[in-house]
Parts: C-alpha cells; sequence; structure tokens
C-alpha cells in the first residue's frame, strides 16, 4: 500500500471546483444562446402519463458518475470488517442516525428562516409531480399547488422549500469516491475507508429512499415512495450490479494487476467527466436564477458547510471517546463529513428535474467539496497526536 501513501489527486479531482465553476458559465452560455439544446436533450425522456420520469441523457451521464465508484470496491473486504466492528459502527450511526437530521436542521434555520428573505419569501420553483401522478389543477400537495407551466403540469413550491429538499437528498447520501483520496491524503486506514465505501454503497439501497421519503414529507415535499425507490433502482443499484459483476469478470480474465493499474487508470476521469457535462445542463437552465441572484449559491453553501465541519467534529470526537487509532479515526470522520453527491444529483433530477432549485442545491455540494474536505485533511494531519498509537 506504500504506492498509494504517495498518490495524489488527479488533475480532475484537485481543480473540482475550478471545473465546476466553469461549467456554471458554460451552463449558462448555453441557457443564453441556445435554450432549445437543453430543452432538447432533456425532452429525450420516458413518459408515464405524459410526464418526463427519467430523462435518457441525463440517466446515461450519471450511470458514468457511479459505475466508476461501484467497480472499485471489492465486496470481499465487507466479510473482513467484523474484526473491526468499532470504526465500521461509529461511521454507520453517524451516517443514518445523526447527519440526515442535522442537515434538515441546519439548512431549514438557515434557508427557512435566516435566508429566506434573501432567497425571495415570494420566489417560486416549478418541479415536475412524482412519476404516475395525475393530480389535478389547483390541487395542493405539501407545500405546492398543480399548475401548468410551459404546457406541463408541474408543482409550484416555494424556492426556498426546492433547494431545502436538495440538501436532504445530500444529506442522506454518505461517502463518495472522493472519500479515498481523502483517506489516502489523511493517511488513515486505506482498507477502511474502501470497506466504507462498500457498505455504504448497500445500506443505501436500504436506507436511502425510506430516510429521504419521510424527510421530505416532513419538509411539505410530496414524494412518492416508488419514486424514490426508482431512483435507487437507477442510480445505486444497477451500477451497484455493473460494477459487481464487471469487476468479477475483468478480474478473472486479465488479473487484478492489471485491473487496478489499467483499467482503473484509463476509467477514474470517466466519472467526473460525467458529472461535468451533467451541471453544463443543469446550468444551461438554471442561468437566469444565477444571474438575477448571483449570491444563491452563497446562501446554499454556508448551511452545507457548517454541516459538513459538525459532523466531521462530532464524527472525530467519537473516535476520539471509543479509543480508535488515528488511522481509523481520520477516514470515520471523512466519510461522515463527505457527501455522495452523484447520487443526490441523480435523484433530485429525477424527482425534481433538471431545471428544478433542487438540483442545483445538490451542485453546490459538489462545488464546496474539495476545498472544504482539503481544510479537513489538514485538521486530522495536524491532530494525530491526540490519538494513542
Amino acid at each position: 500500500m506504500s504506492e498509494n501513501r504517495e498518490r495524489n489527486m488527479s488533475i480532475f479531482e484537485k481543480y473540482l471546483t475550478l471545473w465546476v465553476l466553469l461549467c456554471i458559465g458554460a451552463g449558462i452560455l448555453v441557457g443564453k444562446i441556445a435554450p432549445e439544446a437543453a430543452r432538447f436533450l432533456d425532452g429525450m425522456a420516458i413518459y408515464v402519463n405524459g410526464a418526463p420520469v427519467v430523462s435518457i441523457p441525463i440517466a446515461i451521464c450519471l450511470f458514468f458518475m457511479m459505475y466508476p465508484i461501484m467497480v472499485k470496491i471489492d465486496f470481499a473486504e465487507v466479510i473482513k470488517a467484523g474484526k473491526s466492528p468499532k470504526p465500521v459502527g461509529l461511521t454507520l450511526f453517524v451516517n443514518w442516525a445523526i447527519k440526515p437530521f442535522t442537515m434538515y436542521a441546519i439548512t431549514y434555520v438557515f434557508l427557512g428562516i435566516l435566508f429566506k428573505g434573501l432567497i425571495g419569501i415570494d420566489a417560486m420553483d416549478f418541479v415536475k409531480l412524482p412519476p404516475g401522478a395525475d393530480w389535478s389543477l389547483g390541487s395542493i400537495h405539501g407545500a405546492g399547488t398543480v399548475v401548468i407551466h410551459e404546457g406541463l403540469k408541474m408543482l409550484q413550491v416555494p424556492l426556498w422549500r426546492s433547494y431545502f429538499a436538495g440538501c436532504i437528498l445530500l444529506g442522506i447520501a454518505p461517502c463518495t469516491a472522493m472519500v479515498l483520496v481523502w483517506g489516502f491524503l489523511a493517511k488513515g486506514n486505506d482498507g477502511h475507508t474502501l470497506v466504507m465505501v462498500a457498505i455504504n454503497s448497500l445500506t443505501m439501497l436500504l436506507f436511502y429512499g425510506v430516510l429521504g421519503g419521510f424527510l421530505l414529507g416532513v419538509g411539505k415535499m410530496p414524494v412518492p415512495w416508488q419514486a424514490l425507490l426508482l431512483s435507487i433502482a437507477i442510480y445505486v443499484a444497477l451500477p451497484l450490479a455493473a460494477g459487481y459483476f464487471s469487476r468479477k469478470l475483468i478480474i478473472s480474465r486479465k488479473g487484478a494487476k492489471w485491473f487496478n493499474e489499467n483499467f482503473l487508470h484509463i476509467l477514474s476521469p470517466v466519472s467526473i467527466v460525467a458529472l461535468l457535462f451533467t451541471l453544463v445542463l443543469l446550468f444551461s437552465f438554471k442561468g437566469e436564477v444565477i444571474l438575477a441572484q448571483p449570491l444563491t449559491i452563497l446562501w446554499i453553501a454556508i448551511p452545507l458547510f457548517i454541516q459538513t465541519c459538525l459532523i466531521f467534529a462530532v464524527t472525530y470526537w467519537m473516535a476520539k471517546k471509543m479509543r480508535l487509532k488515528y488511522e481509523d479515526a481520520a477516514p470515520s470522520a471523512m466519510v461522515g463529513a463527505s457527501n455522495h453527491f452523484e447520487v443526490a444529483i441523480a435523484t433530485a433530477t429525477m424527482l425534481f428535474g433538471l431545471s428544478s432549485g433542487a438540483a442545483l442545491a445538490t451542485v453546490v455540494g459538489v462545488l464546496i467539496e474539495v476545498p472544504v474536505m482539503l481544510m479537513l485533511v489538514k485538521v486530522c494531519l495536524k491532530t494525530q497526536n491526540w490519538f494513542k498509537q
């Protein structure tokens, strides 16, 4: 594992924030110059009862965002995790019993109270109806009212609630492939980090839909269970199965060395390139909102930043109280603090639409991921002596 210790971030990973900013600019430009192009691509969808349910171009992009993450996972390592139940148990407890609820509370206070006037008390967003829903015009569902918008039935909701919904979807999506990088840089236990990526992928199949449906419902954003289950099936289960079987096939034919050194090396930028293309499409719809209120991204970023730092601090403190080694404490805190923004973007896009405020909020999570997590890596490295070796 010594070669991993020397691993640095690729140019895609190191400058992810810059690429996201460039995509914001490119998307806004596309929205101004050729708005019909983005609408045409988003219109290429699978329809149910006349309503677009799954955008085909976005589904393809999101599959390639998820597959490179899933194919790296060695599920055989999950069995070995039982030998070190403390760090695994800590991470699972924080991810599913603490993090979703602190995200709900923090973002509600900021977006629903403190920043509500700045976002616009009367500002509205138009989101997709849930798949298969045939609600009558004027009917009220949660905080939304069914209206006709651009020729389609849409749910008109307060804009801040749409942003709030996107933050909720981020809060219940633990751990991304990027956490493997943060674990390396913090000199943590690489095996523990890999195991947690695998376990989080499996537990998301069980808990993401349940918690998502509950918290979105409490937040007055009606989302039927079948919509969340469909999202999990398309954006988690499908790439997870594809990654598992293709990994087995490639290793059996080419060997583990070729798989790790050649296949993963070629595949590594695919996820981020697919993410960036998705962001260009998303911002081609949200350009007017950004230009009209350029501080919108800041209002969303502030509670997300506070949430990330809080969860890191809580997990790190609990790891110290549990007398974990630093090598296990650091990746546990990193896994807790980071978000699986790929799944959050996919789910927000499918449930509420590419042009929704919820989708925009999940993208802000991508925007702050690298600088905030690099800051927390430095915190870890400077506090190694807090933990008994």
